[in-house]
């Protein structure tokens, strides 16, 4: 497309289905979204994007690929693939908007990345786009799910509404056996954030815990394991966006730079970068952990 979407689908506006909501209000009550409380925040619009838009009746969800043709060399320190451009929410955001100039002028219509109370994941699937795997990301069978995901929600009629796919993990779990920390289940519906590497990483302002840190190997921002791990991964082609490929300094980056990254050097390597949700203390309070484990790991007989 265009816009540099890869894929597009089309879902009537509605409260999201009582299963799913049901589960949503369980998975807060229980904590396990951990501090994130952003997650609790307009919980009824995140349940009904109807009132998102006065007399919304359209979902138009899309996915653009972040697959990057290259990569920090293996062997030293890691973020995760979707941080490697520039921040997605910008990149995302403003294709949207091109998008919705495409709307009836007359309507009402708003773009919508994950700043945005939706359930982005849950109506990607109902347009039909893709299906929620094990590892709890949206997979777009024959490409993976290396996808920033957005949506409009609109006024606008379609002529047509797209089906949701359903889930095609079958008997696979290898997300599951990847994860380091048992942030997955088996049973797929129980997700342990305060578990989860990128959580910790990124969303984590306090001190990780102990007992997770030496999970951590080589990654210093995002875990991108249970991708990795994922079979439909190998029919991912690197995106083509210019703004998504990865500045050669970040890619000549090694432990010692690492190490020795100061205020200045992480504005000018991440300017205009999602790295910078975690900050420049997080991001080094992370590298101290990883520098830490590896120097332990070496004095060990």
């Amino acid at each position: 497309m265009r816009l540099g979407f890869f894929a597009c689908g089309i879902a009537k506006a509605r409260p999201v289905d009582e299963q799913t909501a049901t589960h949503y209000r369980r998975w807060i009550a229980a904590g396990g979204h951990a501090d994130m409380h952003y997650l609790e925040q307009n919980m009824e619009k995140r349940l009904d994007p109807t009132l998102l838009v006065e007399g919304a009746r359209s979902i138009i969800a899309v996915a653009m690929n972040y697959t990057p043709a290259r990569h920090i060399p293996d062997g030293e320190y890691q973020i995760a693939a979707y941080a490697y451009g520039k921040d997605y929410h910008d990149t995302v955001k403003a294709r949207l908007r091109e998008l919705c100039l495409a709307l009836p002028a007359s309507g009402a219509s708003k773009p919508c990345v994950d700043t945005v109370p939706i359930l982005e994941r849950y109506w990607a699937q109902q347009a039909g786009i893709g299906f929620i795997g094990r590892n709890h990301q949206l997979i777009i069978p024959q490409a993976g799910s290396m996808f920033y995901l957005g949506e409009i929600v609109t006024d606008a009629e379609a002529d047509q509404y797209d089906e949701p796919m359903a889930c095609l993990c079958g008997n696979c779990h290898r997300c599951i056996d990847a994860c380091p920390t048992g942030a997955l289940t088996l049973t797929g519906s129980a997700f342990l954030s305060g578990r989860c590497l990128s959580y910790q990483t990124i969303e984590n302002r306090g001190p990780i815990d102990q007992s997770l840190t030496d999970k951590l190997g080589l990654s210093i921002y995002g875990c991108d394991r249970c991708q990795q791990a994922c079979p439909w991964n190998r029919f991912a082609v690197p995106t083509p966006i210019p703004e998504l490929q990865p500045s050669d300094e970040l890619l000549l980056m090694r432990r010692h730079d690492w190490q020795q990254l100061t205020v200045d050097d992480y504005r000018r390597l991440f300017k205009g970068s999602a790295v910078k949700r975690a900050k420049y203390e997080g991001l080094m309070r992370n590298i101290g952990i990883v520098s830490s484990a590896e120097e332990k790991h070496t004095k060990t007989p």
